[in-house]
């Protein structure tokens, strides 16, 4: 193997490449779930304060370790059925899809806010087109997942008929 790459353990084991931008997600976890918990509760999400923090830090907590798996894998499976499992919960559990949308978006802030400012910089592209490939990933699947599910049954938040009240004009 060549420097950096690991193996995995497992029923499938798999190459895993490890990187400054994984160690670094690693180390500074913990700050960037304050960040993103923090950022969490300032967007003032009914469903979110409904739960508490603790519930959602370990939420943002459980979606940090599924960016830093696709990262190490070099895979965005994890992400797609991460996302398509939490569209489901969250969908039957009444939550608007923006609140789940936000809660991805403030994991991508803080991880620019924290850890791209501390990569060398000419590491910088690839570690933010990977993040925001990954996270991307996510909410593509999380909305197209959201959208199945609502056609499914009639949902206000989705109705977008107004939209379209003028078209004809």
């Amino acid at each position: 193997m060549s420097g950096g790459e690991e193996r995995i353990g497992g029923a499938s084991e798999r190459r895993v490449k490890t990187s400054p931008l994984v160690e670094l997600l690693a180390e500074l976890r913990s700050v960037v779930l304050a960040h993103a918990t923090d950022a969490l509760g300032r967007a003032r999400l009914a469903h979110y304060e409904a739960v508490g923090t603790a519930t959602s830090r370990r939420r943002l907590s459980n979606l940090l370790a599924i960016v830093t798996r696709c990262l190490l894998e070099r895979d965005l499976g994890p992400i797609t059925v991460f996302a398509e499992a939490v569209a489901e919960d969250r969908y039957a559990a009444g939550f608007d899809i923006a609140e789940v949308q936000v809660a991805f978006n403030v994991l991508e802030e803080a991880i620019w806010r924290v850890v791209l400012p501390r990569l060398p910089v000419e590491q910088l592209a690839d570690a933010a087109g990977l993040t925001g490939t990954i996270l991307g990933a996510g909410k593509d699947t999380l909305a197209r997942t959201w959208v199945s599910l609502a056609t499914r049954h009639h949902a206000p938040s989705l109705d977008l008929a107004a939209l379209f009240e003028g078209a004809g004009a």
